[in-house]
């Protein structure tokens, strides 16, 4: 599996109780990364109204965290009836932190959960002038279509084998772990002193 290294950086996957990282992460897109994310411009109510879905039983994210703090995020949801097999994954990766891997280390996630969950093809939409996802799609040997401005990624998975589901099962375990000492780390952290925050008066 791809791995990334970036100093304090930390892929695993998110927990219902951590909708509000992704949110937040998602409203701290710049308008570049928004639009490609959303495929147009989209408020900050829907983000909201959005990141909250990802309690729902059939939505998987994927989180890429710095210090504990989430900058990356895979969003897998399936979608259509359950004998068509299919799953949608759609990306977001704060500024900063492109170019390094992480988008590579998040599909690859992302297929191995759709694959354990028995899922046959997953696609990922983006803008046609989206180049940095479809080549990331290529990557995967992902069939690309274009209709109207959007290009559209199949991917192919295999059916699922005990390995498989042994891996998701040791990486979950460790993503387990990773959440409860950054959830105990941001519980004891000292809050921030008034005067610290307070801009020094004039004299």
């Amino acid at each position: 599996m791809h791995e990334v290294f970036v100093e304090g950086g930390l892929i695993r996957k998110l927990w219902s109780v951590e909708s509000d990282a992704y949110r937040d992460h998602l409203l701290r897109l710049d308008p570049e990364c928004r639009r490609n994310r959303f495929g147009g411009v989209i408020a900050d109510d829907m983000i909201r109204t959005y990141a909250a879905t990802m309690r729902s039983s059939d939505v998987i994210v994927h989180g890429f965290f710095v210090d504990g703090t989430l900058r990356g995020a895979a969003d897998l949801r399936m979608i259509g009836p359950p004998w068509r097999r299919e799953a949608e994954a759609a990306f977001s990766i704060e500024k900063r932190w492109q170019s390094l891997g992480i988008g590579t280390a998040l599909l690859e996630r992302c297929l191995l959960a759709a694959r354990n969950r028995g899922t046959k093809h997953l696609h990922v939409c983006c803008l046609a002038d989206n180049q940095r996802m479809q080549q990331l799609a290529r990557k995967f040997a992902a069939e690309l279509t274009f209709d109207f401005g959007t290009v559209i990624g199949k991917m192919e998975n295999p059916n699922p084998t005990p390995l498989s589901v042994m891996r998701e099962m040791v990486v979950d375990s460790h993503s387990l772990a990773a959440a409860y000492v950054d959830f105990q780390s941001r519980l004891f952290r000292p809050p921030t002193a008034a005067w610290a925050t307070k801009a020094p008066s004039a004299s």
